[in-house]
């Protein structure tokens, strides 16, 4: 067979291939002029059927790679879609090598986190100064966890406060507006969110209920003179009674008497931790009847204070855990119109972001107790009377689960004030009224009652008998009020003797405190 014979033409195949060939060639030419160090350019091959100097080299492997890329972009342009996107494994690697940063990631419980407390020493001791903050509990904690946490001035996260509200509420609907208190009990006046005097008011008291070993208090129960402020009516110390003058036109004496007058609070001093040295038992516990102690708050926990939310939280899973041993009596500023003026709002909402917490508080402020009654002989209320009422059973039925109203018994109840009227006497606050010696003698000869225990109005001595019947007192719990009034504070202990008895106690020193740093921004409000 000749040569010419042996040149036969191009088959179909053939030639297909050898134009798919030619474009993709041309695929390639196009493509890196856009980008010319991708791949190399190969020359373009002859027309199908045309004869050649030389056979065409088949294309290397990278450059049909390439072309099938090419195509694969040029549909995806065509139909509008985007290019794939092209990960660096390396770059991944590393990043899935690298650890994040400290801070995404949540903070567990070690020993070197914030401490609960800080521990200073002095003259009494070490004592525990409570750090303020976030209490960081488990989803499953219960009241004993809770209790621990605000006792170290922790607030509750909201799953756990408002699970706290619930507990509490449960309780309050089934006291009466007129809750009965058997002694020994406690009755305490107003706290205003100040964290540090609570705790130091349960010093003095000698200890939360079942708390086995309470601490010595760490301010003495400073007595100021009649120089300073009017001293009380009734002083219940001897040797207190002796050393003030009971008279409104004497004046103070000479410096001789001024410095007897020290060296007898000194001694009532030392006599104050000998007794509370003598309520221990040998093993170091507090006498049982301590420990049945009850304890009556007679309203105002909230607003002005810097920690009015740990203040209401500790009280509150006090009396989850103990409800028959705390008894938590309204006052005017737990109420939903006060808080969002004086502060416990604005709290809540800068810790927890809104406000459910502030809501549910205030559904537990609407179920709180009106009043309270020791062994049927001393009313507690944190206000006062109301010519709306004359006797106990009318109390026992106004209904109370609701906003206090500006008027009617209800108001009065949280709003009065005793004064040196006859009967009654417009207030100046704008809420309840001003009553007499006449009227709280008759009620408290109506009801068969020997005292009128109630809070609401600064008192600079702690506590105050206002009337010569000595059948309304004012008991003060909140030292140094506003953290500038420099006023004492008291607590009135009831025994089975029926005769109440005051131990005064003056502010925590600020190193034995946290201030936050805005410290400040409360609004004035002496009512």
């Amino acid at each position: 067979m000749s040569a010419a014979a042996t040149t036969s033409p191009t088959t179909p195949s053939s030639a297909s291939s050898t134009t798919g060939r030619n474009l993709d060639a041309a695929n390639v030419a196009v493509e890196t002029a856009d980008a010319p160090e991708a791949f190399p350019v190969f020359e373009e091959e002859s027309p199908e059927g045309s004869p050649s100097s030389s056979p065409s080299p088949s294309p290397p492997p990278p450059v049909r790679r390439r072309s099938r890329q090419v195509n694969e972009n040029d549909r995806r342009a065509f139909f509008g879609l985007p290019k794939p996107k092209v990960f660096n494994y390396v770059d991944l690697v590393r990043a899935l090598r690298t650890p994040p940063a400290p801070g995404y990631l949540p903070r567990a419980p070690t020993s070197q986190s914030k401490p609960n407390h800080l521990l200073l020493t002095g003259a009494m001791g070490a004592i525990k100064v409570p750090v303020p903050g976030p209490a960081r509990l488990k989803r499953s904690a219960g009241p004993d966890e809770w209790l621990e946490a605000a006792k170290n001035c922790k607030y509750l996260s909201e799953y756990h406060m408002k699970q706290l509200c619930e507990i509490v509420k449960e309780y309050m609907m089934e006291e009466s507006n007129i809750q009965p208190v058997s002694t020994p009990v406690t009755i305490c006046g107003d706290i205003h969110g100040q964290f540090y005097d609570l705790l130091e008011l349960f010093r003095v008291a000698g200890g939360m209920p079942n708390e086995s070993a309470p601490e010595t208090p760490v301010t003495p129960a400073n007595i100021i003179t009649s120089a300073d402020i009017e001293p009380p009516s009734t002083i219940t110390d001897p040797k207190l009674k002796k050393k003030l003058k009971l008279g409104g036109t004497e004046h103070p004496g000479t410096p001789s008497e001024k410095s007897s007058e020290i060296s007898d609070a000194e001694e009532i001093l030392s006599s104050q931790h000998s007794e509370i040295e003598d309520e221990r038992s040998e093993s170091g516990n507090v006498i049982s009847r301590k420990q049945n102690a009850n304890f009556i708050f007679l309203g105002d926990y909230v607003d002005r204070g810097y920690f009015s939310l740990e203040t209401l939280t500790l009280l509150l899973c006090l009396k989850a855990k103990y409800p028959d041993k705390i008894t938590l009596v309204r006052g005017n500023h737990e109420s939903r119109q006060i808080t969002q003026v004086y502060g416990f709002y604005e709290e809540c909402v800068q810790k927890y972001g809104n406000t459910s917490v502030w809501k549910a508080c205030c559904q537990v402020f609407d179920f709180m107790t009106l009043g309270a009654i020791v062994d049927g002989k001393v009313l507690c209320v944190h206000g006062g009377l109301s010519p709306e009422i004359r006797t106990l059973d009318q109390v026992r039925v106004v209904a109370r689960a609701q906003e206090i109203p500006h008027e009617g018994a209800f108001c009065d109840l949280v709003w009065s004030d005793p004064e040196d009227v006859e009967t009654w006497a417009v207030s100046p606050r704008g809420a309840g009224w001003l009553f007499g010696d006449r009227v709280s003698q008759e009620f408290c000869h109506v009801n068969g009652l020997n005292l009128i225990a109630r809070a609401h109005q600064l008192v600079n001595e702690g506590y105050k008998y206002h009337f010569k019947s000595q059948d309304v007192v004012t008991v003060w719990s909140a030292p140094n009020y506003c953290y500038r009034c420099g006023n004492l504070a008291s607590v009135c202990d009831i025994g089975e003797d029926m005769k109440p008895t005051f131990k005064l106690f003056s502010a925590v020193k600020d190193e034995l405190r946290h201030v936050p740093p805005s410290r400040g921004g409360r609004n004035e409000y002496f009512l």
